[in-house]
């Protein structure tokens, strides 16, 4: 691989010189700098960086992308599936799923010029760019996976997204179900009795939009590692559903492509310390002449299929528009 060239960027830390390159998440133990992509899949890229430093995205230019965008369910397959997915919940398989589709159409420039133009137009709080052989990743990812600070760790589930702060009941018991789900698996890995959710259904303001937001925290068992935290966390529940294991099989029935680094987790590991994002609203690129971006919903047996298909909709508008070069 030639990563000469890598670059990884979020906040306010800027890495390059990329000197080691993983897909084992043991290799996070590792003193140093990782930046950090685990696709939906469950595949995991860890690339150690020498240099760090505390500066913004470099600014690269950006020409709007003129060709049309091709999903990978047209609106009538969407609802179709949302119907698919009502009738696995009334046989008692599922109880939520969150389904997704992708946008596809042709790119040959750099996505470090997008990934600036995100900032600037649509600023999220834990944006970020990556850079790798093979991968180009601009996110403007809403969604805290997992903070991690020593032992004690934190995650901040999305579900709810509307036009206006008003939220319905299908939000909030979406919500509550996931936050329930994220609570569990924090117990997999975490101290009996430090398990708490300090924050629950949040209102949180976006460009476009609102999101219903809450706060799951608790403390590491002394004996837990990265592969641990993984394999109890991995895929995170607000883009999977719950059961999570059924979800994902559902998921992998009904949907037509992989989802790859959307719907993953991109952010970056420092020795004690971490910070991982949801990777929602995400472009990438695999080096193959295409540019992508995932959008999804998540589906109750009251959903509403055409309201389902308005979301993923809503959720997309803005910044495919933005990386149309339209003004927002």
């Amino acid at each position: 691989m030639d990563n000469t060239g890598a670059l990884f960027w979020m906040g306010d830390r800027l890495a390059s010189n990329c000197v080691e390159i993983s897909n084992d998440p043991s290799s996070l133990a590792k003193p140093g700098f990782w930046a950090v992509v685990n696709t939906f899949e469950g595949k995991w890229i860890c690339a150690r960086f020498a240099t760090v430093i505390n500066a913004p995205l470099p600014a690269k230019p950006w020409q709007g992308i003129t060709t049309p965008w091709l999903s990978s369910q047209s609106k009538s397959t969407y609802e179709d599936n949302v119907r698919l997915i009502q009738e696995k919940i009334a046989d008692g398989d599922i109880y939520q799923v969150n389904l997704c589709r992708i946008l596809s159409t042709n790119c040959d420039q750099s996505l470090q010029g997008l990934a600036v133009n995100l900032q600037s137009n649509n600023p999220a709080p834990f944006a970020s760019y990556l850079k790798l052989d093979g991968i180009e990743i601009a996110s403007a990812s809403p969604e805290l996976f997992l903070e991690k600070k020593g032992a004690v760790i934190k995650s901040t589930p999305i579900k709810g997204t509307a036009k206006t702060d008003s939220f319905g009941e299908k939000d909030r018991a979406e919500n509550v179900m996931i936050v329930d789900l994220m609570r569990n698996d924090f117990g997999a890995i975490c101290e009996p009795g430090s398990v708490d959710v300090p924050r629950l259904l949040a209102t949180q303001s976006h460009p476009g939009l609102y999101h219903l937001v809450s706060d799951v925290v608790g403390k590491l068992r002394k004996d837990v590692n990265w592969p641990d935290i993984a394999k109890a966390l991995l895929p995170a529940g607000s883009i999977s559903g719950a059961p999570k294991s059924s979800a994902i099989k559902s998921i992998k029935q009904i949907e037509s492509v992989e989802r790859g680094p959307y719907c993953g987790v991109i952010g970056w590991v420092e020795n004690d310390q971490a910070l991982l994002s949801v990777g929602i609203r995400i472009f990438w690129s695999l080096a193959d002449g295409q540019i992508n971006f995932g959008t999804g919903a998540g589906i109750t047996y009251q959903s509403d299929p055409t309201s389902e298909w308005e979301e993923t909709a809503l959720k997309a508008a803005r910044l495919i528009a933005i990386a149309s070069g339209v003004s927002v």
